[in-house]
């Protein structure tokens, strides 16, 4: 390793969009791609034409982007007040940060929080993963807990012992995913509530990268909490993964700090300009979600008859797959193998260390993934 580089670094392992796969090379497009939470659906070729005019007509590559995003700050603040019956002046532009993907947005609130030994966080496993790979990128100590096998709720004793005995140094960020990634499941009223019961010197995180599918959100909770932050993504439900876009929802002085640790010129012109037609068009494009959750229960209801495997009820647009076995050994290597042969014939999902992560698609892709997964497991 090179002398120059953190010795620390050498400890850790990559992010890989697709982990399991069987070589390096680019996922071809005929796939079934059912392993990162993406819409099955391209933004419709009427909205894609605008697009293109407006970055033909209007956009200058020349230029930086507005580096203030108040336009598209103010169009997020009107959606989420509209989303959660809220008024028009709750929450606005003062409220909303942007970032390149909340993965962005994650980096920025662990360096403002808890860099240079000021913190630790905490995670409940199995949850996303990019919380402890940025924690740890950054030099920030992860403490991790595990969650109840049967709801996945958070283990609660756990964390209030964690956060009681972890002192050097403290935990100043707990991350909380509503619903939760890879599980399916939203927060439980315990979890809430111990949310609340934490003091304000700790920052609590909740991400609600599925709330258009979930329509369970914690942001009227704000209100009562400036020590809450709430994450959101355009890559979802709105069709953006391309784009990058995601952003948060705070209280204007959290927000605050957080515009003095982004970097300038985060977001693209052309990202701004896509999220933009993509709230102007929210109707539109939110249409296609009661067709991913009758997908979502035809997929639940197929897989659930079959005796060894077990489906945990979902609120998102994926599913969480497990195997009935007390053999960790055998699990790990069926699970390996269910998702190898799937990946043979064109399907992919997602590979856990204890299930099988599937995000709904298409109806001609589910039907062709349940037809796989049956043939497998005969």
């Amino acid at each position: 390793m090179f002398k120059f580089i953190r010795s620390d670094l050498s400890q850790f392992n990559a992010y890989k969009a697709h982990p399991g796969s069987d070589s390096a090379e680019p996922v071809p497009i005929q796939f079934d791609r059912l392993d990162t939470n993406e819409s099955p659906l391209d933004l419709p070729p009427e909205i894609k034409e605008k697009l293109a005019g407006i970055y033909q007509k209007v956009i200058e590559t020349n230029r930086y982007p507005d580096g203030g995003y108040e336009t598209l700050k103010n169009a997020i603040s009107e959606y989420v007040n509209e989303s959660a019956n809220l008024s028009n002046s709750t929450f606005t532009a003062a409220n909303i940060s942007v970032g390149n993907g909340s993965d962005e947005l994650i980096r920025s609130l662990l360096i403002a929080t808890s860099l240079g030994g000021e913190g630790s966080i905490l995670v409940a496993n199995p949850t996303f993963s990019m919380y402890g790979i940025l924690a740890q990128t950054l030099a920030i100590p992860v403490v991790t807990i595990g969650r109840n096998q049967s709801n996945f709720e958070t283990d609660l004793e756990a964390a209030k012992s964690a956060i009681k005995q972890t002192q050097n140094p403290p935990i100043r960020v707990v991350f909380v995913v509503h619903p939760n990634s890879p599980t399916g499941n939203c927060l439980t009223t315990r979890e809430i509530e111990w949310l609340k019961s934490l003091p304000e010197e700790i920052l609590v995180v909740i991400d609600e990268a599925y709330f258009e599918f979930s329509q369970t959100t914690l942001v009227t909770e704000l209100l009562q909490h400036p020590n809450w932050i709430i994450l959101r993504t355009f890559s979802k439900a709105f069709r953006l993964a391309a784009m990058r876009v995601g952003y948060c929802i705070a209280h204007p002085n959290a927000i605050a700090i957080l515009e003095k640790v982004r970097l300038p010129y985060n977001l693209p012109s052309f990202s701004i300009t896509s999220a933009l037609m993509a709230l102007e068009n929210r109707q539109l494009l939110l249409e296609s979600i009661p067709q991913t959750l009758s997908e979502r229960t035809k997929m639940i209801t197929v897989l659930s008859s079959h005796p060894n495997l077990e489906i945990t009820p979902s609120t998102t647009n994926f599913i969480y797959l497990r195997v009935k076995t007390d053999d960790s050994h055998s699990l790990a290597t069926f699970l390996t193998k269910i998702n190898q042969k799937l990946r043979s014939q064109g399907t992919l999902i997602r590979l856990l260390p204890s299930g099988l992560r599937i995000t709904i698609g298409t109806p001609a892709e589910n039907t062709r993934t349940l037809e796989r997964i049956q043939a497998v497991l005969k």
